[in-house]
């Protein structure tokens, strides 16, 4: 591969979030390159791209729901971005779908991150950007580099302003345990775990907390909130303990189903925070607050074209 350096940077839009895709574009001084996705009538995707050629391209397409239309579409659109003569091409997927299919649970399963993870790299991408997905494996599954951004910091910066220092920080299951602590670094605050089993996709049984949340207000900290299953089994054990029932919740990303709003909304939660790597939609039962990755991903962007480090923007595992 030529030096991406040499070569103009250039920001393609898909159809999943071109608001997030064009923030990216605006904090680095540049417009989205030309794209039409026509859509035939029985849903067939046909992308075009134009002004790309020679340029080192990044793609920026969240494959959130509809999970599967989106990633279609992606694919399509880092092979128009080949075919259409680009010198390097960076798959940006804010929301990584089928990241949590990333082990078989019985027999028979397929495993969804591995494939998705083969069909980009087939499709033509050099690298992968993600920010905070399921699973730290990502990379030992990808035929190409996957680089994977954290949110940590900049929704503890939200969480500084929008819950009280006496605030407990919540794991709601172990595999939240490090991005607590994370969080718990940078607040100042004490973590406790809640322990949990997963009965079906939407439905979670909680077990058992680990600290002291008695007579404190708690925030619920998690990598994505979809069913609001862990959210409403986490809850109901913090107030069994003697929580406060002033609870706040923060995740990553929002691929919130429509009964997800119903769910969080018979809870006493004041307050939801997530970023906008996918778009804000739908009827909002909790106040929502929405914190923008934008300038993370441009950074991430810049750092790339140039051949610097993304030490400082990176997950630890």
């Amino acid at each position: 591969m030529s030096d991406r350096s040499t070569m103009p940077t250039r920001i393609v839009a898909g159809t999943a979030h071109p608001g997030l895709a064009a923030a990216v574009a605006a904090v680095l001084g540049l417009r989205p390159a030309p794209c039409d996705v026509e859509r035939f009538p029985d849903g067939e995707l046909r992308p075009v791209v134009h002004g790309v050629q020679g340029g080192d391209v990044y793609v920026v397409q969240p494959t959130g729901p509809a999970v599967d239309d989106h990633l279609v579409e992606l694919l399509l659109l880092v092979d128009a971005c080949r075919r259409a003569g680009a010198g390097a091409v960076t798959a940006v997927v804010p929301y990584f779908g089928y990241a949590r299919q990333d082990r078989r649970g019985r027999a028979g399963q397929a495993v969804g991150a591995r494939v998705a993870l083969g069909a980009l790299a087939s499709a033509g991408a050099d690298r992968l950007v993600v920010v905070e997905p399921h699973t730290v494996a990502l990379e030992a599954m990808s035929p190409v580099p996957v680089e994977m951004l954290t949110a940590v910091p900049l929704l503890a910066d939200g969480l500084a302003e929008l819950t009280p220092d006496e605030a407990v920080l919540v794991a709601p299951d172990l595999g939240a345990v490090k991005p607590a602590e994370h969080y718990a670094r940078l607040l100042g605050r004490p973590v406790a775990v809640v322990r949990k089993t997963r009965l079906s996709g939407e439905s979670v049984h909680a077990e058992e907390l680990v600290g002291d949340v008695a007579g404190r207000p708690a925030v619920i900290v998690d990598d994505m909130i979809s069913t609001g299953g862990t959210i409403e089994a986490a809850v109901r054990v913090l107030l069994a303990h003697g929580a406060a029932p002033d609870i706040a919740v923060a995740a990553a990303h929002g691929p919130l189903v429509e009964a997800a709003w119903d769910r969080l909304g018979r809870l006493p939660i004041r307050c939801l925070l997530v970023t906008d790597t996918l778009p804000a939609g739908g009827a909002r039962a909790v106040p929502l607050r929405v914190r923008s990755v934008g300038p993370l991903i441009a950074d991430a962007v810049a750092r790339l074209h140039h051949g610097r480090s993304l030490e400082a923007l990176l997950m630890r595992g």
